[in-house]
C-alpha cells in the first residue's frame, strides 16, 4: 500500500482493523501493535505529561493520538504523506498534536525527549544515517522507542512475491544495537513480540477475508489482493520465525 493511498484506505479497512483487535485494543493504528503494547512502549520511553514527542512516519497517528489523550504529552508528527497528514490532524482536533509533511531523513529541527518509531523501521535501507539523525534529536537522556522487523535480508525471490517490496529492509537485531551504540545510544529495554504480532497478523488476514467484498469494492480488486498478500507472507514469516518482531527503547547518554 503506497502512502498516497491511505486515505481510501483507512475507511475501506476500519471495520476489519477493528473486528480483528480484542476489545479496547484498536485504536486507529495501522500496524499489528495493539493499543496495549503502544501504552507499555510509551511508558519504557519516559513520555509523560509535558514531554516533547517526535513521532516519525506517523501516518494518520492513531497511537500518537492516543498517547497524547492519555498522557498530555507535547506531539508533533511527522510522515509524507499528504492524505495521512489531513486525516491525522482532523482526528487529533483538542488535542495538542502538530503535524509536518517531510521526507525522512532527515529529522526536524529541535530537541525531543522521546522518539518514536513504530512499525517502520523496515521502510529505511540506511539505517545507520537515521538513528545519527535520532541521536542528534534528542536531548541527553533522551529516548528512542521503536519497533524492528529483525531477520536477514529478504532474498530476490521473496521481494518477488512481497508488495511494495522496496520499502522493506530488514536488519539483524544486533547490528541495530551496535549501530546505536555508535551514535551514544544504549538499549535499556526490549521485549519479543513475534508471537503477539502473528496472531494479529492472522487475525487481519481473516478479517480482510469476511470483508473482502466491501474492501475490493472501495480500494479495487488489485489492491485487495496486495493487501491480502503482504499479510500472508508476514504470517507465514512471523508463524515461521524467518521475521522476529521486537520493541525496544534506547537512551542516549
Amino acid at each position: 500500500m503506497r502512502q498516497d493511498e491511505r486515505a481510501p484506505f483507512l475507511a475501506a479497512l476500519a471495520p476489519a482493523r477493528s473486528a480483528a483487535y480484542a476489545a479496547g485494543e484498536y485504536v486507529g493504528q495501522e500496524s499489528f501493535m495493539g493499543a496495549a503494547e503502544i501504552r507499555e512502549l510509551a511508558h519504557h520511553a519516559g513520555v509523560v505529561r509535558g514531554a516533547s514527542v517526535l513521532d516519525l512516519c506517523c501516518g494518520v497517528a492513531g497511537p500518537g493520538r492516543l498517547i497524547t489523550a492519555e498522557l498530555g504529552c507535547s506531539y508533533l508528527g511527522v510522515d509524507y504523506s499528504a492524505s495521512a497528514l489531513e486525516i491525522a490532524g482532523s482526528l487529533a482536533a483538542g488535542l495538542p498534536c502538530r503535524f509536518e509533511q517531510a521526507q525522512l531523513p532527515p529529522l526536524p529541527h529541535g530537541r525531543f525527549d522521546v522518539v518514536l518509531l513504530l512499525e517502520t523501521m523496515l521502510a529505511f535501507p540506511d539505517k545507520a544515517a537515521l538513528v545519527e539523525e535520532v541521536a542528534r534529536t534528542l536531548v541527553p537522556g533522551g529516548r528512542f522507542a521503536c519497533t524492528l522487523e529483525e531477520g536477514s535480508p529478504l532474498t530476490l525471490s521473496e521481494r518477488a512475491r512481497m508488495p511494495d517490496s522496496d520499502t522493506v529492509w530488514l536488519v539483524r537485531l544486533a547490528e541495530l544495537t551496535a549501530l546505536l551504540e555508535q551514535v551514544g545510544m544504549t538499549v535499556i529495554w526490549q521485549q519479543e513480540c513475534t508471537t503477539a504480532h502473528s496472531a494479529t497478523a492472522a487475525a487481519l488476514l481473516t478479517a480482510f477475508h469476511t470483508e473482502s467484498q466491501q474492501i475490493a469494492d472501495q480500494v479495487g480488486n488489485r489492491a485487495f489482493e496486495e493487501l491480502v498478500a503482504a499479510h500472508q507472507l508476514w504470517r507465514n514469516w512471523l508463524g515461521s520465525g524467518r521475521v522476529r518482531k521486537f520493541a525496544l527503547v534506547a537512551e542516549k547518554a
